[in-house]
């Protein structure tokens, strides 16, 4: 049991060591799939609230630290329910990403998923926030 837990411990700091290195953190091309595992909108307006959604991503897809995690969730908590009209289904929808999308989880949707996992929440340098708005650029002009 200890040679396993030993090879766990060497393999976590390898992680870090490769994901948590500020000097190799690039960020990926930013992409949406819109409400991720939700639907975007309803069968009359089937893409209602999908701009929520990518707003969101937008955010997540940046990261930072929690408080703008949390920040970002509760206006897009606010986006939903002024579009819909509809506070418990906001309210279904903030608490989905509250949970599910810390930075530690290796999934497509999780706070600051441009970067390499291992992140976490941490604030973006300003060279970081350069390279943001070159992608979101990017981004807008393919659109």
């Amino acid at each position: 049991m200890n040679s396993f837990v030993s090879k766990m411990s060497l393999v976590s700091v390898v992680f870090c060591l490769l994901g948590c290195n500020e000097s190799k953190m690039e960020l990926a091309d930013f992409t949406s799939d819109g409400c991720s595992l939700f639907i975007n909108g309803t069968f009359a307006n089937p893409d209602l609230w999908e701009d929520c959604c990518t707003l969101h991503d937008m955010a997540y897809w940046r990261g930072g630290t929690e408080e703008e995690r949390k920040q970002a969730d509760l206006a897009f908590r606010s986006c939903v329910e002024k579009k819909t009209g509809n506070s418990e289904l906001a309210e279904v929808m903030y608490q989905a990403v509250r949970t599910g999308g810390e930075p530690y989880f290796p999934t497509w949707y999780r706070w600051g998923y441009g970067w390499p996992v291992g992140r976490g929440y941490r604030a973006i340098s300003p060279e970081e926030e350069k390279m943001v708005e070159q992608k979101l650029r990017k981004f807008r002009q393919g659109k």
